[in-house]
C-alpha cells in the first residue's frame, strides 16, 4: 500500500529523532510491503529563519495533500523573545487549528524494565497504563480577546478561556470511545468549583455519558488529579481534559514513564473508531532540547512510538504498529538505554544507535 506522509522535522533535536522514526517506518515498509511517500517541509524556528513565518503556505498545502504528518519539535532560545511578533509555536498552533486536529491522545505507559528509571517508588508506578485525551483547538490557547496593553496604572494582559458545547462534546466522545476499548473507565478533568467553562464541561460530559452506559464516568478537579497522578497513577485508564490543563498534566505524567523521551502523541481530526482512518499529526511530547541538538543524545523512542500511533490511527495498519511497539520493548528488555533513562548495568546508546536497534527488530 502507498501512503503519503508530510515530514516536518522542525528545530533542535527534531530532525534527529524524526530521522530515526523514518528509519523505522522504512523498515516497516520493507517487511510488510508498504511504500511511504515522504514529503518534507519547514515549520517553527527554521521556517521563521528561512521564510519569515512559522508555517509557510507551501508547507501547509503539502500537509493538506498528505495522509498524515510526522513532526519533530519546534522552538528554542533563539526565537524566545516575548516581544517577537512571530514565534515557532505559532506554526504548530496554526496546523492544529486549520486542520481541525482537536483530539490529542497522549498515552502514558510504564515499561516494566523502566520502573527503576524514575524518582518514584517502583511499587507506585508498576503497571501504569493510561491515556490522556486533551482538547487541542479551543480554550485559553485560542480564545479571544488575547492581548497585552498599557494603561495609566501599568501593563495589563488578558487571555480568554472559552469553550462551546460542541467543542466539549466531540472531545468527550473521543474519551468514551477509547475507554470502550480499554478498561471502560473515564475520568473527566475540570475546575468546576471555580470556572464557568468547567461547569459547562462537566454538564456536557454527564449528558454524553448517557450514550455510553457501559463506561464508568468520574468527574475530578484538576488539582486533585495532579495529586492522584503521583499518589496512585494506576487508578487511571482514560482521562479527558481541556487544552491548558492537558498541556500541564501530561508533562507531569511523563515523569512516570522515566522521561519525556518515552511519550508519543497523536493529534486527530476525528473520533477514533475501528476500521476508520483519521487524518492526524504525530509528534513526541518533548520539546526541541536545543542543548542536545547535534550530539546524538536525544531519545528517539517517543517519536518512533508516535509513528506507530500514525500507523494505527491514520493508516489502519494495526499489526505494523504493534510490531514497532514490540520492537521498542524488546530493545529495552535487552538493556539498551539513551542517556535520559540510563541505569547502572545498562548499555548506553545514542539517537542513531537506538533507531538502528529498533529498525533492526522491526525488519526481522
Amino acid at each position: 500500500m502507498l501512503f503519503s506522509l508530510a515530514v516536518l522535522a522542525g528545530d533542535g533535536v527534531g530532525p534527529e529523532v524524526t530521522n530515526e522514526a523514518i528509519k523505522v517506518l522504512l523498515a516497516v515498509g520493507r517487511r510488510f510491503g508498504h511504500t511511504f511517500n515522504l514529503r518534507y517541509g519547514l515549520v517553527g524556528g527554521v521556517a521563521i529563519d528561512g521564510t519569515g513565518t512559522a508555517l509557510p503556505q507551501d508547507t501547509f498545502k503539502m500537509c493538506q495533500e498528505c495522509d498524515a504528518i510526522l513532526l519533530g519539535a519546534v522552538g528554542g532560545p533563539k526565537w524566545d523573545d516575548p516581544k517577537a511578533k512571530v514565534r515557532p509555536e505559532d506554526g504548530l498552533l496554526t496546523l492544529r487549528k486549520k486542520l481541525g486536529l482537536f483530539a490529542n491522545l497522549r498515552p502514558v505507559k510504564v515499561f516494566p524494565m523502566l520502573v527503576d528509571s524514575t524518582n518514584l517508588k517502583p511499587q507506585v508506578i508498576d503497571g501504569v497504563d493510561f491515556i490522556f485525551v486533551r482538547e487541542l483547538t479551543g480554550g485559553l490557547y485560542f480564545g479571544r480577546p488575547k492581548k497585552q496593553w498599557r494603561t495609566s496604572r501599568g501593563r495589563r494582559a488578558i487571555d480568554t478561556l472559552a469553550y462551546s458545547e460542541q467543542e466539549i462534546e466531540r472531545i468527550i466522545r473521543v474519551g468514551f470511545e477509547l475507554a470502550r476499548t480499554r478498561r471502560k473507565k473515564l475520568v473527566s478533568v475540570d475546575k468546576a468549583n471555580v470556572l464557568e467553562s468547567s461547569r459547562l464541561w462537566r454538564q456536557v460530559a454527564t449528558e454524553v455519558s448517557e450514550d455510553y452506559p457501559d463506561v464508568e464516568l468520574e468527574h475530578m478537579l484538576v488539582d486533585a488529579c495532579a495529586m492522584r497522578l503521583i499518589q496512585n497513577p494506576t487508578y487511571f485508564d482514560v482521562l479527558v481534559i481541556c487544552n491548558m490543563f492537558g498541556d500541564i498534566l501530561t508533562d507531569e505524567a511523563s515523569m512516570l514513564a522515566g522521561s519525556m523521551g518515552m511519550l508519543p502523541s497523536a493529534s486527530l481530526a476525528g473520533v477514533p473508531q475501528e476500521g476508520v482512518n483519521i487524518f492526524g499529526l504525530y509528534e513526541p511530547i518533548h520539546g526541541s532540547a536545543p542543548r542536545r541538538a547535534g550530539l546524538n543524545m536525544a531519545n528517539p523512542m517517543a517519536t518512533i512510538l508516535s509513528a506507530a500511533m500514525m500507523l494505527r490511527y491514520s493508516f489502519g495498519l494495526i499489526k505494523e504498529a504493534q510490531t514497532i511497539e514490540a520492537a521498542v520493548e524488546e530493545v529495552l528488555n535487552e538493556g539498551y538505554r539513551t542517556y535520559d533513562i540510563m541505569n547502572e548495568g545498562k548499555v548506553k546508546v545514542g539517537t542513531k544507535e537506538m533507531g538502528d536497534l529498533i529498525a533492526g527488530k522491526v525488519g526481522g
